[in-house]
């Protein structure tokens, strides 16, 4: 197996400068191939509008037309997020709006998962809105790949992800959760740098076909049935350099890890099938104003954590015309 993710690596793996911006316009203009780039956010306000001008101003003007669509999808937000993306120039799109005979369920996945029936194009490129200092390579990097090799099918991206004085400290649970079950479980896929990342682009077919974890489960979910379905060749990732975004606190990242665990025991033989659509996770906080030690300082929060899975989105009725 080691071999195998080695040979993976050599062949899979690359940076964003090897393809530079006007081989990718070429690529794309040879293919007919159109681009869609979706940011699901939720209360960034502060972050969402750079990063759509960024992409609008290098990738989507005449001079490089590298995107043709620019979705934010608001995941509910109470700030902000859709004035200053509107602003930006981005089509934004609440959840809500997006097949209302289903009620939403709050998560990331959730609004991906909608946001393949508002979009169009035949390559989605999926960016997390938190960014900070921002590059284009994060889109033109990992779609790159996909313009110019008609063999791949999703395409990640790997970067250092700097926490303090660490330069890859900020991947906590990537670490303690995510790379321990897939080097236990899915080890062909241990060659990923970043499998929990939120920047990857993958062709809408194969999108289409994959069901979508509706929480933080979602990209280790996708990663490991675009394995199952498409391949491990059809799978690389692209260096796009260094990743500035806002870190969560410790028992948010307890919450997501929890949503990664159950994402993966669906996906194990005999063990997902008894998994519930929604888990309980109970945390702990000191009591205002409690003295260490003393009975009853701490108290118990307990969190309920969506875990249900949408199914592929060609099984619904209102996907087929866009499937045919």
């Amino acid at each position: 197996m080691l071999d195998e993710v080695g040979r993976w690596l050599q062949r899979r793996s690359w940076r964003a400068a090897d393809r530079p911006l006007e081989s990718l316009l070429a690529a794309k203009r040879r293919t007919g191939s159109t681009v869609s780039v979706v940011l699901p956010a939720l209360d960034e306000q502060d972050t969402v509008g750079e990063i759509v001008s960024v992409i609008r101003r290098e990738l989507a003007g005449r001079s490089a037309p590298l995107v043709d669509e620019l979705v934010v999808m608001d995941s509910g937000s109470t700030d902000r997020t859709a004035e200053v993306a509107a602003r930006a120039g981005a089509r934004v799109v609440h959840r809500d709006a997006v097949l209302p005979r289903l009620p939403a369920r709050p998560g990331k996945g959730e609004v991906m998962w909608r946001s393949l029936l508002v979009t169009g194009g035949d390559i989605v490129c999926f960016v997390d809105a938190d960014l900070r200092e921002f590059s284009a390579d994060f889109v033109s990097g990992i779609v790159g790949p996909l313009l110019t090799d008609p063999q791949l099918q999703l395409v990640k991206a790997m970067y250092d992800r700097p926490l303090h004085d660490s330069p890859g400290g900020g991947g906590r649970v990537t670490e303690l959760v995510a790379r321990p079950l897939i080097n236990l479980h899915w080890p062909r896929l241990a060659g990923f740098v970043q499998p929990l990342g939120g920047e990857y682009a993958a062709r809408r077919q194969l999108l289409e076909r994959l069901p979508f974890p509706v929480g933080y489960g979602v990209e280790l979910g996708l990663l490991v049935d675009a394995l199952e379905l498409a391949g491990l060749d059809a799978l690389a990732q692209v260096d796009v350099g260094v990743r500035h975004h806002r870190h969560q606190d410790g028992q948010a990242l307890g919450r997501m890890a929890t949503a990664i665990c159950a994402t993966a025991e669906r996906r194990l033989p005999r063990a997902g099938a008894a998994l519930p659509g929604a888990l309980s996770l109970t945390q702990f906080e000191r009591a205002a104003g409690a003295d260490a030690g003393a009975p009853g300082s701490f108290v118990p929060r307990t969190h309920t954590l969506g875990t249900e899975e949408r199914p592929p989105v060609r099984t619904l009725p209102e996907y087929a015309p866009r499937a045919a």
